[in-house]
């Protein structure tokens, strides 16, 4: 592993930046300080010891300070920009969530099987759900704040909408799948009677009965998530 320090990347980032890496570029302390938010110190021992250990070059004439990055610093740095790529491009393209089959109280019926929903369902995830949400308990504090995120993530809309009794809220749609078989949507309500420790699915088929499931039953669900 290189004794490359953890301080000195943005330096040497802001160098490269620059046209350090085949020319050398007149910096001062200063404005290498403020570009990388340190102090003019800080920044002047980061030349000074990315000089002692190899990584730069200083060509000093009179005040005038010129640095180039040597061929160490620059393969160091492809090193760790491969080290990074790597990492992110092997992350899970998806979130998962695990949690436990329970009951509702029967209004997931109701509100999915509401004209003014069904139609845009239709529209917009391509099938009107089956009347009936999966409601799913999360086993886990980490899961729970995970489900978060989705109130801000790009999603499919379903717009709320007003009729002659009541406004109902709109639904955020996000493909899913239920223990890597079942297609299906996680749906966040804008208004609900569950706790945020329990998420709603919904899916073209009765989830419950395809798959023989039952109150208590362990579900993961996979969320795709794009970059």
């Amino acid at each position: 592993m290189s004794d490359l320090k953890i301080q000195h990347l943005l330096t040497l980032t802001q160098l490269l930046s620059k046209g350090a890496k085949h020319n050398f570029v007149p910096i001062t302390t200063s404005s290498l300080g403020k570009s990388i938010n340190r102090s003019q110190q800080a920044a002047s021992k980061h030349l000074l010891e990315l000089e002692q250990d190899g990584f730069i070059e200083r060509v000093t004439s009179g005040k005038n300070v010129s640095v180039k990055i040597t061929q160490k610093g620059y393969s160091e740095m492809v090193k760790l920009s491969s080290v990074l790529r790597t990492s992110l491009e092997s992350a899970p393209s998806y979130v998962e969530l695990k949690g436990t089959l329970v009951s509702g109280m029967g209004e997931g019926a109701y509100y999915m099987s509401l004209k003014g929903y069904t139609k845009q369902f239709k529209e917009k995830i391509g099938y009107i759900p089956f009347p009936g949400t999966l409601n799913v308990k999360l086993a886990k504090k980490e899961h729970i704040e995970t489900v978060a995120q989705f109130y801000n993530r790009d999603c499919i809309l379903i717009n709320g909408f007003s009729d002659e009794k009541r406004t109902y809220g709109w639904v955020k749609c996000f493909n899913a799948k239920l223990n890597n078989l079942i297609d299906c949507e996680l749906i966040i309500l804008e208004r609900t009677h569950h706790d945020n420790s329990v998420i709603e699915l919904i899916s073209k088929i009765n989830i419950r009965k395809t798959a023989k499931l039952k109150d208590g039953s362990t579900l993961t669900i996979k969320i795709p998530i794009k970059s």
